[in-house]
Order: structure tokens, then sequence, then C-alpha cells
């Protein structure tokens, strides 16, 4: 079951909000889990960000909800940078007030935390890596772009079944902001919105 505050913030979403352009990407995604759904094939997302500091993470951790939402099986979802640094402590803040429960697994300057988002499944465990890291899958998985600086600099993604560019602006321009925590929170939950679109439409 999820969270009581996660679902909270699910009932409120609204998918009137979303931009009339996104609907032929999300379907790129559609079509892709819903190929594997399909066949009963594990669906492997990872998520992937110039820094894997915000947005990949936002939507590796949504994604995963959305999974478990709509009750979509064996779906594992990933993040990764092009580069490695951490992850961006107004993310973790803004996660945890919309109802996910961190615990910190290892200190320092790139932390891992175990991010729950439902009381009887396994944790997410998050932390910056490059998409490659060993961590993440070598094949069998799409590859989705969520921000335009990773689509120019990964044209190519080794071994991914498919590239999808599911990009969104980023919440860093406004880091050190009066409006940072209000546009962090606007972002992560357009991220869910996007999601919730793409997973309410997969037929199991």
């Amino acid at each position: 079951m999820l969270y009581p505050k996660i679902n909270q913030n699910i009932d409120r979403i609204d998918l009137s909000t979303i931009r009339p352009n996104r609907e032929e990407i999300h379907n790129q995604l559609i079509t892709y889990i819903q190929s594997k759904v399909d066949k009963g094939d594990d669906v492997n997302l990872n998520f992937i960000c110039t820094h894997n500091s915000r947005r990949s993470h936002l939507s590796q951790i949504w994604a995963q909800t959305m999974a478990s939402y709509f009750k979509i099986p064996n779906v594992t979802c990933y993040s990764g940078g092009t580069e490695a640094t951490a992850m961006f402590p107004m993310t973790a803040e803004t996660l945890r007030n919309q109802g996910f429960v961190f615990q910190t697994l290892v200190e320092g300057s790139n932390p891992v935390y175990a991010i729950k988002y439902n009381s009887s499944r396994q944790p997410i465990i998050g932390f910056s890596k490059t998409y490659h890291d060993d961590f993440n899958p070598s094949s069998n998985f799409a590859a989705v772009l969520t921000c335009s600086e990773a689509d120019a600099d990964c044209p190519f993604i080794p071994n991914a079944d498919v590239r999808i560019a599911l990009t969104f602006d980023d919440p860093k321009l406004f880091d050190n902001t009066p409006q940072q925590q209000e546009k962090y929170k606007e972002r992560s939950l357009q991220i869910a919105t996007e999601l919730y679109a793409v997973f309410s439409k997969i037929k199991i």
C-alpha cells in the first residue's frame, strides 16, 4: 500500500495540466512498457540526466510509484547521469515532503538512500551514478532522457532497447532563490502527472 501522503498527491493529479505536445512522447514509453507487459517480460526503465541529481531521480521514484499504484508487474526503475555527482538535497527534501520515506544507508559526498513509497515493497536505492554504472541494467532496458542536455550528450545509449526523450525543465534554475522550494515541488508533481498518464494506459 502506498503511503497516505503519496496517495493524496496522486489523487490531486490533474491530467489537463499536461502540455498537448507531450502525447507523442508518452506514447513511445507506453508502447515500450506495454510490449514488455504483453510478453510477461521484465520492464526496466533507466531515467538519465546529466548529473543524476534532480530530474532523473524524481522520474525514477515517481515511475516506480506509478507502476505500483497501477499494479503493473515486473517494473524496475533506475536512474543515472552522464556523470555522477549526488542527489541534490532539495530533491530529497521535496520527495520527503510529498510522502516518501528516506533512510540514509551511506553518508558522504554522494549519499546512498533507501527510499520507501509502499509499506510492503522493497525500497528504491537512490544515489548518483553514471547511466552505465554496474548498478544499472546493461541490456534489455529503455533509456529515458529527462533533460535536454543528456539528450544532446547521449546520442547513443549502448544496448538500450529504445531511447525516449521525456525531458523536463531543470528546477536548478531556481536554486538559492525564494522560489526554490515551490519550483522543486512543481517539477516533481509535473513528473508525477506525466508518469501517471503513461502508466494509467498500460493494460494488464
